[in-house]
């Protein structure tokens, strides 16, 4: 099986981007808070290759410590609403009855609100804090990993193969292994990457109202509104955290594209 184009360039971006965010701190041992006034709006040059900001700090630094914020706090969310979701989803799909009816009646609580409305509630209650922020869109994710979950393994669990291990007296994680996770994985990958876009979206447009991250804690959502004023004066420095959103974006879109076989 060959990885379509589409999905080898999405690879690339990605791959570039994580290293952009995450071993740039081996090389460039710039501070994203450190603020050197004489340099401020200074434009690109061969010692600073992004310049310097409205408040003379490093745009390299701030922006490597932006997409770690924004992956990071991304990652924890699927991650979060994937075991939940997940194993809501298989509960639901092997008992069926009460179960059933009480994770789907959950998931349509969840559903009631939209999803930013519900963060912002939360972040509501505990101004400033990550940790809701997480919680808000956990929130909002867990319920399309349930749903997805539920509905690809109903027709699984009643498959002869199935109630053939389970009248064998295979163990549980087996029956999993076996016959569920194999069902479940393309699903899985797919809703994975598509929610990891959703949630960085949401922390940058959260972040972009100054809900959950606050200045001077880099995060591409409040860089944008924080260089927003100056967008005439230094245009590189507002495109900056837009460009490394959308690159970040289209990789993860181009991952989802299907494999050529």
């Amino acid at each position: 099986m060959m990885l379509s184009p589409a999905r080898l360039i999405g690879w690339l971006m990605l791959c570039s981007l994580l290293g952009f965010a995450f071993l740039l701190p081996l090389v460039h041992h710039g501070d994203p808070l450190e603020q050197d006034l004489l340099q401020i709006l200074h434009a690109p040059s061969s010692g600073h290759l992004l310049g310097f900001d409205h408040l003379g700090r490093d745009m390299m630094s701030r922006l490597s410590a932006a997409l770690r914020l924004s992956l990071g706090l991304a990652a924890l969310c699927v991650i979060s609403a994937m075991l939940v979701g997940v194993l809501a989803g298989v509960i639901s799909a092997l008992y069926g009855g009460w179960l059933d009816r009480a994770l789907s009646m959950l998931g349509d609580m969840c559903l009631a609100l939209p999803g930013l409305l519900l963060v912002l509630l939360l972040a509501a209650i505990a101004p400033d804090s990550p940790g809701m922020l997480w919680l808000g869109i956990s929130l909002v994710l867990w319920v399309e990993f349930f749903r997805v979950t539920r509905a690809t393994l109903r027709p699984v669990v009643h498959a002869p193969g199935m109630q053939a291990a389970m009248l064998l007296g295979f163990s549980a994680f087996y029956r999993f292994r076996r016959h569920l996770l194999p069902a479940l994985a393309p699903v899985l990958t797919t809703l994975t990457l598509f929610s990891f876009s959703s949630a960085i979206m949401a922390v940058s447009a959260l972040g972009f109202i100054s809900v959950g991250v606050r200045p001077p804690t880099p995060e591409l959502g409040l860089m944008m509104t924080e260089l927003l004023p100056f967008a005439w004066e230094a245009p590189w420095l507002l495109m900056q955290p837009v460009i490394a959103l959308f690159l970040l974006l289209i990789s993860l879109n181009l991952l989802m594209k299907k494999e050529r076989r």
